[in-house]
């Protein structure tokens, strides 16, 4: 018997449409990164990128539990002396709704070419409209 390894020739990606209108940020952020690494595939392999690609639609009608709008901070720093900025969740998702389901889903794949190889195959839009009709999503029902 031999294992199974499988190769580019193997890959069969699909595209999913997720609507994420009331759902918890951290919840869908983990099954969104669970199929865009492949896992949900039986020709699953760590060192390959065999995962869907999956758009998102309404981001800006994301929920969070507890108090996260407002303790729950963002920072980035501009290299300067002193030039640690922070921002809270609220600001964030009134500013740039895509950007907190973004890093949400980067912090759950793997750190390195793979992961932002798995990354671009993420497409995240504020309101209901987006531009992939041509390759036919199908939605996607995610179980919690």
């Amino acid at each position: 018997m031999k294992t199974f390894s499988p190769t580019p020739k193997d890959i069969n990606r699909q595209w999913f449409v997720v609507d994420a209108q009331d759902q918890v940020l951290g919840r869908l952020a983990s099954q969104i990164a669970h199929r865009l690494r492949g896992k949900h595939k039986p020709e699953f392999a760590p060192h390959m990128d065999n995962g869907d690609f999956i758009v998102v639609v309404n981001c800006e009608k994301l929920k969070v539990t507890g108090a996260k709008m407002t303790d729950k901070k963002y920072y980035r720093h501009s290299g300067w002396v002193g030039g640690l900025k922070a921002t809270t969740l609220g600001d964030v998702l009134a500013d740039k709704p895509s950007r907190v389901l973004m890093a949400a889903v980067r912090g759950m794949l793997p750190k390195n070419r793979l992961g932002r190889a798995m990354l671009k195959k993420l497409k995240i839009y504020a309101g209901s409209e987006h531009p992939h009709t041509a390759q036919n999503p199908q939605p996607l029902t995610l179980p919690y």
